[in-house]
């Protein structure tokens, strides 16, 4: 079933039922991999609200949760590779655990910029948790990508928190563009 939003349509691509049935696996393996620590969970708005509000459930560890905002879509279809910081981390992580929370990763620009900007506080570890990944759109690697929920194709997505022009982050399920 396609859907509009805003001036472009969508098809669907994966279901909430999977995405549901991945985010505790997920879940499951952080119990595991964390078993003696106290992890700062990092989610990265807008778009990982709905991933790590899900995946939360399924941590039965101690564990902290925190936000921080950074953008380089600005409501289009592709990444302007140009990082905006709206909000800044303001829990102290040096020592610790910390586990980077995302929605997407496109081209790795964002995250990589997220990633050396938290070393510099001295944590103990940083893992990345995302719900998608492009592999084919990924410019540089990421050593710290340890949890992948899907990888898809280089296309534009929405649901599940990620948007476009700011709509379609209330979907359950998540579409690609026709």
């Amino acid at each position: 079933m396609k859907i509009k939003i805003a001036d472009l349509e969508f098809e669907p691509l994966i279901s909430e039922s999977l995405i549901a049935e991945r985010t505790k696996t997920i879940g499951q393996q952080l119990n595991a991999d964390y078993p003696n620590s106290v992890p700062v969970f990092v989610g990265v708005l807008n778009g990982s609200f709905l991933f790590i509000a899900d995946l939360i459930k399924h941590i039965d560890i101690p564990c902290e949760i925190a936000f921080t905002k950074l953008a380089s879509y600005y409501g289009g279809t592709t990444s302007k590779l140009k990082i905006r910081e709206d909000i800044d981390l303001i829990v102290d992580i040096k020592d610790r655990d910390v586990i980077i929370i995302e929605d997407i990763v496109d081209t790795g620009n964002t995250l990589n910029y997220l990633v050396e900007k938290l070393k510099l506080r001295k944590p103990n570890s940083i893992s990345v948790c995302s719900l998608l990944l492009k592999p084919a759109a990924l410019q540089n690697p990421i050593d710290e990508l340890k949890y992948v929920g899907f990888e898809i194709e280089n296309e534009f997505v929405v649901g599940y928190g990620l948007d476009y022009q700011e709509l379609g982050r209330n979907l359950n399920s998540i579409y690609k563009k026709v």
